[in-house]
C-alpha cells in the first residue's frame, strides 16, 4: 500500500492541449510531505525542459485516471512504468452531465436528418449524383469500389492533416462541424456501395463451405471493433459537445498497438475479404488498408508535432505491430491489465458490436432500396 504521507492522486495539465484532470484528491494533507520531497516531485525535470507539472495523468508508482466499473483506486504496484499519455477509457459516472447526453442525442438526431434530407433521400439529396458520377467511370464494380474509398481516404486524411491549421482559424467544434459534414456522406456512400456490389466482381476462390471458417470470420470481426473503437473514446468530443482534442493515449489497448484503428481494420478486411473472395472485396480492403496504413504515418506526425518529446516516450514503449513492444521488453503490463478493459465503454461496444452482427438484414434491406 502506498504510504498515508503520498497524495493518492495527482493531476496535471499538459499545455492545455488535453482535458483537464479530475480535481485533486488527497489521502493526507500535502503538507505533510517534507518540503524538499515536495519540489523534487513537482519541479524536477524528466527530460529537457520538462518538469512533472507539465505532463498528463503523471503518477509515481501506480495508475489513477480511470477505474475499472465499481473499482476503486486503492492499488500499489511500485514496479509499474509512469506513463504521460491519457488512461484511455476512463469513464466516471461522476464526471458526467445528463445535459450533455440530451445535447449529443439531439446533435445526432439532427445529424442523421441532415444527412437523410441532404444526401441519402433520392428526391432531395445528392448521394445518388455522386454515386452515379463514379460508376459512370468504369463498368467494373471493383474499380468503382476503390475509387470511392480513394475519394473518402483524400479527403478524410487531408482535413485531418489540416486540423492544427483549421482549428486556430475557426475552432475546435466548428471544425469538427466541418469535418464531419464532409466525411459522413462519402463514407455512407462507400459502405451502401460495397454491401449493395460485394457479390460482384470476379470470384477469386469460394471457401465459405469450409467447417469452422463462419464462425472464424465471425470472432475475427468481434475482435476488429475493440482495436476500431479507440479513436472515438470520447462520444461527447465527436458531436462537439465537448471540445475536440487530440489525445495521447497510453493505456489499455495502446499498450498492445499505438495504432489500433489500423489494426482492427486489417483484421476486419482480412476476415471479410476471405469470406466473399472476389475482386470487389479485395479492392475494397486494398482501399482500407492502404488508408489506415497511411494513417499510421500521419497520425504520428501529428501527434509528434502536438506533443513533442512526450509523444516520443509513449512512442519508445509502444508499437505499432500489435504486441512487439511487449514481447522485446519496452512495453511492461500492469500486473490488473485487465482491469484497463472492464470499463463501460468496452462493455458497451461489445453490446454495439453484437447489435450490428444481428442487425446485419435491416443495413443490407436499407442499402439495397437506395440502388446505389
Amino acid at each position: 500500500m502506498a504510504s498515508s504521507l503520498l497524495p493518492s492522486k495527482f493531476s496535471f495539465s499538459f499545455s492545455n492541449n488535453i482535458r483537464k484532470a479530475p480535481s485533486v484528491r488527497l489521502a493526507s494533507p500535502i503538507l505533510a510531505l517534507p518540503e524538499s520531497l515536495k519540489g523534487r516531485l513537482y519541479e524536477k525535470p524528466l527530460f529537457g525542459n520538462l518538469t512533472i507539472s507539465q505532463y498528463p495523468r503523471r503518477f509515481f508508482g501506480r495508475r489513477f485516471a480511470g477505474t475499472s466499473v465499481g473499482e476503486k483506486e486503492d492499488s500499489y504496484a511500485s514496479d509499474e512504468v509512469p506513463t504521460v499519455g491519457e488512461d484511455s477509457a476512463a469513464f466516471d459516472f461522476r464526471d458526467q452531465k445528463i445535459l450533455s447526453w440530451i445535447y449529443f442525442t439531439g446533435i445526432l438526431g439532427a445529424v442523421l436528418f441532415a444527412l437523410d434530407v441532404l444526401w441519402i433521400e433520392p428526391s432531395t439529396g445528392y448521394g445518388s449524383a455522386f454515386v452515379d458520377a463514379v460508376a459512370g467511370l468504369s463498368e467494373r464494380k471493383e474499380v468503382v469500389m476503390f475509387v470511392l474509398f480513394l475519394i473518402f481516404a483524400t479527403v478524410h486524411s487531408g482535413l485531418a492533416s489540416l486540423r492544427d491549421s483549421g482549428e486556430k482559424l475557426i475552432g475546435e467544434r466548428a471544425y469538427r462541424v466541418v469535418f464531419a459534414g464532409i466525411s459522413l456522406p462519402l463514407v455512407f456512400s462507400t459502405i451502401v456501395y460495397f454491401i449493395n456490389h460485394r457479390y460482384d466482381g470476379t470470384q477469386l476462390w469460394q471457401v465459405q463451405s469450409v467447417p469452422g471458417l463462419h464462425q472464424l470470420v465471425w470472432l475475427l470481426s468481434f475482435i476488429s471493433f475493440f482495436f476500431l473503437y479507440p479513436s472515438t473514446f470520447n462520444l461527447l468530443e465527436v458531436a462537439a459537445v465537448d471540445k475536440p482534442k487530440m489525445h495521447l493515449w497510453e493505456t489499455g489497448i495502446m499498450r498492445i498497438t499505438r495504432h489500433p484503428q489500423m489494426v482492427g481494420q486489417v483484421i476486419w478486411c482480412l476476415a471479410h475479404t476471405l469470406w466473399i473472395g472476389n475482386s470487389v472485396a479485395v479492392a475494397a480492403s486494398i482501399g482500407l488498408i492502404g488508408h489506415h496504413l497511411f494513417g499510421v504515418w500521419n497520425g504520428d506526425r501529428r501527434l509528434a508535432f502536438r506533443y513533442g518529446k512526450a509523444f516520443e516516450l509513449v512512442k519508445s514503449r509502444t508499437s505499432v505491430i500489435p504486441f512487439a513492444a511487449i514481447l522485446d521488453g519496452r512495453q511492461t503490463l500492469p500486473k490488473d491489465y485487465y482491469k484497463e478493459f472492464i470499463r463501460l465503454p468496452y462493455l458497451t461496444i461489445t453490446a454495439m458490436t453484437l447489435g450490428i452482427y444481428l442487425a446485419h438484414p435491416l443495413m443490407q434491406a436499407g442499402s439495397f432500396g437506395l440502388h446505389w
